[in-house]
């Protein structure tokens, strides 16, 4: 299961109408009339980081498309995801699972409290952190919602053989422990 990152400053989580709205500005999107795309025209396609950011705005389009008849956006989704696989984690470190701030995952935590999807856990955490887990209904609701986001992550793999999907999630790995390496060294 993928994990997107989600923009820091957008506190109800749903960025997908910018980004829509940016791609199409870079000649993401479908377009009548055979008007040239940016990507084209500048060279833009040739870079890594740009096709990247291009992958995500349409993983990040379709993964919303498919939660939305589940009432969930995607950092709502991040959120359950993180509490299935991690129970007892804290805000603090969903927050970072999720690519988000503590402010962003506090508004995402406080919607699903209020939807009943999410608990604080009955076990003691340590320190000031508050464990969270997901109820019964927010177990369940994750579990429709990860099968219709593996639907969109296989769609986006589908045009490679086993072997180019690992070495991309291989090649992917390097890149990102080399930026986060790279501003660790830095910082």
């Amino acid at each position: 299961m993928m994990i997107l990152g989600q923009d820091t400053d957008m506190h109800n989580g749903d960025m997908a109408d910018t980004e829509r709205r940016d791609a199409g500005r870079a000649g993401f999107g479908d377009r009548a009339g055979g008007d040239r795309r940016i990507e084209d025209e500048s060279g833009l396609g040739a870079l890594v980081g740009y096709r990247l950011k291009q992958v995500q705005a349409a993983l990040r389009s379709r993964i919303d498309a498919v939660l939305r008849p589940l009432g969930l956006t995607t950092p709502q989704y991040a959120c359950l995801e993180l509490l299935g696989r991690s129970p007892g984690a804290s805000g603090a470190e969903l927050a970072r699972g999720a690519f988000v701030s503590r402010q962003t995952m506090n508004v995402v935590l406080r919607s699903l409290q209020d939807q009943g999807l999410v608990a604080h856990s009955r076990r003691m955490g340590g320190g000031r952190a508050q464990p969270l887990e997901l109820t019964s209904q927010g177990d369940e609701l994750w579990r429709r919602a990860a099968q219709r986001v593996a639907g969109v992550e296989a769609l986006m793999v589908s045009r490679l053989s086993d072997e180019q999907g690992r070495d991309l999630h291989r090649a992917l790995t390097a890149c990102a422990e080399a930026l986060e390496g790279s501003c660790a060294e830095h910082a």
